[in-house]
């Protein structure tokens, strides 16, 4: 089978961006499990409801700005977080945690 080298070439840009999403994905999660020992120490909840509020109008905007339907974004995002979430309620509750266990799921 003959390859057509455009669509070779959109395809290969596709793959350096999927590279670049899930290096930055990887960055993130490392700074959002820092955040998740912080709010340990400090005894602070795993989920803070308003940041997260602010962080999808935040990215809504940039979505619209970007020419990036703000739905998606919203979706995404919100995948992101409940996964921060998942990961920081984890956290809490490690062995040595001053928290009492999460048993809500």
């Amino acid at each position: 089978m003959q390859t057509d080298p455009e669509l070779d070439r959109l395809r290969g840009s596709i793959d350096n961006l999927d590279t670049a999403i899930i290096a930055l994905l990887a960055e993130r999660f490392k700074i959002t499990q820092q955040i998740g020992v912080l709010k340990r120490e400090r005894d602070l909840a795993p989920a803070d409801p308003d940041r997260e509020v602010e962080q999808i109008a935040r990215l809504r905007q940039l979505a619209i700005a970007s020419n990036l339907d703000p739905e998606f974004a919203e979706k995404l995002l919100t995948f992101i977080v409940a996964e921060v979430v998942r990961h920081h309620e984890a956290i809490a509750n490690e062995p040595g945690s001053q928290q009492a266990p999460n048993f809500t799921g």
